[in-house]
């Protein structure tokens, strides 16, 4: 887990990389890779690499990076881990490959040098990297298949940047900082911004599962390796067992040559990793909880029967509390870590600095088994919805004259989103924005500038973007399974995931986020559920554990602020990043 940064100066440009902008560019990802830093730059001067390092594999000097290929024609610098690393470099040495070092990155960069952009679908695992290719002169950019790792673009046609971070483009001084309306109104929409989106106009995520080619002359090309709509309408594939299909995810997660540790709370999915951890692990693994001082003692208190699971599977366990005070103190340093503004993430912060204190570099995360296992309430409510109001949409006009004429008052006895339940409930797309919204798109007005929420709004497209997720989906869990996926995951769950650990310099992997996995899932009939997924641990989990209702995992922001509920919250976390 790394930071990396790169810069592509066409012909057209007019001046060469600049190596001091580059250097800020790199060095405000400091906390992403405290253990090295490195940076390289062309002969020509029109084109630069940069790369923090977090060493979790190989941690001689041979990791290094930018790294070069033993032929020196490609250098590439690269942030995350390819779990099958092991088997691909078996592969390319039986073809006659020597490698320099024990690196995943390595195996990266000589499998492009034999199969070219090919090789992407091959790599199994969370990654972004920029990988420059003398022989064709340009830059390939990828991201992985479910958006884990986080990749920002500003390209104005001649000169391309690239980093980890939106703040660390900005750190540069030389990216077009005008507002994107799009990613403001998004961010009010669903309490974060929605890809490809930021807050500026002028920086961009690359699409999770993407790549792009940009040529030293300034041509742009770009395409996709893994389509998740695509794979989830398809949905078929070899059944296989799922306690094997879990293992082996884990079994890939569990590589690296520091010590792996767990989050553990007393859901399904965090008991599970540390099971498998347990059953999987030469060493009792260590796990880590984290508690609020204003639950304890209730039933939204995570910390004793994450105790007793730690104790049942034997594992080296720590437990921190987080008090009101340990908030206001950290609030500011939280807010300067978030990369993009999230009403989440706050509850990760903290427990990736209790492993950090801990000692530990990596962290699995239970993340992902929600939207893989069908574990929210939204895979019923969302379809029950969906159906019930279908037939309602034969009336045009209905839904919006219901909601023009209840929306004013309708916030002051029951929840703002019942005025557009007939406008907006009975498509998927419109129901999950129903479930999952936290503005309305009628109230955006009201917490921005109208013709920036208007504008913003329009260039959404937030009806098309839904219903376009689940096209051609059959299954009604899938469609849902798609959305939380490509939407709540991707954009609040994973990019939460990956500031607030790498805040504290600590990799946060996901072994239920796994292509895989995924594909061992939704191939299986039926669909497997949470609880069939927690009965694969051996020794099985407590019945505690297994016996406990779901109840989700709450973070008291809001107590803590004063506010009523995350919207204040979200007030308050916009200012600040549109004061800067």
């Amino acid at each position: 887990m790394c930071g990396l940064a790169a810069i592509l100066a066409a012909a057209t440009a007019p001046r060469p990389v600049d190596a001091a902008e580059l250097v800020r560019i790199r060095d405000r990802m400091t906390a992403r890779g405290p253990d090295g830093a490195g940076l390289w730059l062309a002969e020509d001067g029109r084109v630069g690499l940069a790369h923090r390092r977090l060493s979790i594999i190989d941690l001689s000097d041979a990791g290094t990076q930018p790294l070069a290929s033993t032929c020196g024609r490609y250098r590439i610098v690269f942030n995350g881990e390819i779990y099958n690393y092991r088997a691909l470099r078996a592969e390319l040495e039986a073809a006659g490959v020597a490698f320099h070092s024990h690196t995943d990155t390595e195996v990266v960069l000589e499998l492009y040098r034999r199969h070219g952009r090919d090789c992407l679908g091959r790599l199994r695992g969370m990654f972004a990297f920029a990988l420059w290719d003398a022989d064709r002169g340009g830059l390939l950019l990828a991201r992985d298949p479910f958006g884990i790792k986080p990749l920002y673009i500003a390209d104005d046609g001649k000169t391309l940047r690239v980093a980890s971070q939106v703040k660390a483009l900005l750190a540069g001084g030389a990216v077009d900082t005008a507002s994107d309306p799009a990613g403001h109104a998004g961010f009010f929409l669903w309490g974060h911004v929605p890809e490809p989106h930021t807050l500026y106009r002028g920086i961009r995520a690359l699409p999770a599962g993407s790549w792009l080619w940009a040529g030293a002359a300034g041509e742009r090309t770009e395409g996709r390796f893994f389509d998740l709509r695509a794979e989830l309408a398809a949905c078929s594939g070899p059944v296989t067992d799922l306690g094997e299909a879990l293992r082996d995810s884990m079994r890939h997660h569990l590589v690296a040559d520091v010590p792996v540790g767990v989050f553990l709370s007393s859901g399904l999915d965090s008991t599970l990793l540390a099971a498998l951890a347990a059953e999987l692990s030469p060493q009792p693994p260590r796990s880590v909880t984290l508690g609020f001082a204003e639950f304890a003692g209730t039933a939204k208190d995570e910390v004793p029967l994450a105790e007793a699971v730690a104790a049942h599977y034997g594992t080296t366990h720590a437990t921190v509390r987080v008090t009101a005070a340990d908030f206001a103190a950290a609030r500011s340093q939280i807010l300067d870590d978030m990369d993009q503004p999230s009403v989440d993430g706050v509850n990760t912060w903290f427990v990736a600095r209790a492993a950090r204190q801990q000692g530990l570099k990596v962290a699995l995360s239970g993340l992902g088994g929600d939207e893989l296992f069908a574990g929210y309430m939204d895979f019923r409510q969302i379809p029950r919805l969906a159906h019930a109001v279908a037939p309602l949409r034969l009336l045009p006009g209905l839904g919006k004259a219901v909601r023009m004429a209840t929306a004013p008052w309708i916030g002051r006895v029951a929840s703002p989103k019942l005025a557009g339940v007939l406008e907006w409930g009975g498509s998927f797309g419109g129901a999950y924005l129903l479930r999952r919204g936290m503005f309305m798109p009628w109230e955006l007005d009201r917490v921005l500038d109208p013709d920036m929420a208007r504008a913003g709004w329009r260039e959404l497209k937030t009806a098309a973007t839904l219903g376009g997720a689940v096209d051609g989906i059959g299954s009604d869990r899938l469609k849902v399974t798609a959305l939380e996926t490509a939407f709540y995951m991707r954009n609040q769950l994973l990019r939460d995931s990956d500031w607030a650990g790498m805040a504290h310099s600590l990799e946060i992997r996901t072994p239920l986020v796994d292509v895989g996995l995924f594909r061992a899932v939704i191939a299986a009939t039926p669909l497997p559920g949470k609880r069939d997924m927690a009965a694969t641990a051996r020794p099985a989990l407590p019945p505690a554990v297994m016996e406990k209702p779901k109840t989700g995992f709450f973070v008291p922001v809001a107590e803590w602020l004063g506010e009523a509920n995350l919207r204040g919250w979200a007030r308050r976390v916009h200012t600040e990043f549109a004061s800067r």
